[in-house]
């Protein structure tokens, strides 16, 4: 019994690490649970040790998706081993963020229910953002539609 347990508890381990299927954005706080600032261990430990890794990125950019080789997900910038910036990839279903606002919306929506945004425009899309002392958050708008959601350090590019 005792190793059939033992059993159970590791095969749930690698289940409880990986990118949320439903994730949360808490503006300037964290995006699908992962911080600014946190160590690359401490990701590994959340989303699991599955990622892909960009090759062409200026900086080490970890991609947290739902199957290998699919769009869907979390990516994660690290700078020194610390994330810099952690944002949605492509057009995860089932993530929000407070008021009700989900990936979806319209930029109506968006604007009103996240405050006073400033707009950035990007290449083919637009980001809309807020920032406090030390978080940029983002949401990205492709045809008048939240396409996803940001966390990057305050004052920075949010185009990616």
């Amino acid at each position: 019994m005792l190793l059939l347990a033992a059993v159970l508890l590791c095969a749930a381990a690698p289940a409880a690490a990986a990118p949320p299927t439903a994730g949360t954005l808490v503006p300037g706080r964290s995006l699908g649970g992962i911080r600014l600032g946190e160590s690359a261990a401490e990701v590994r430990a959340a989303l699991g040790k599955r990622y892909g890794v960009c090759r062409g990125c200026r900086t080490t950019t970890w991609y947290f998706t739902y199957r290998p080789f699919t769009r869907e997900g979390l990516g994660v910038e690290l700078t020194r081993n610390r994330v810099s910036a952690v944002y949605t990839v492509w057009q995860p279903a089932g993530w929000s963020a407070p008021k009700g606002l989900t990936i979806g919306a319209v930029e109506a929506q968006v604007t009103t229910l996240a405050g006073p945004l400033v707009v950035l425009t990007c290449s083919g899309y637009e980001a809309l953002t807020k920032d406090t002392a030390a978080v940029q958050t983002a949401y990205y708008i492709v045809d008048g539609k939240l396409w996803g959601f940001g966390l990057l350090r305050a004052h920075t590019n949010p185009c990616r």
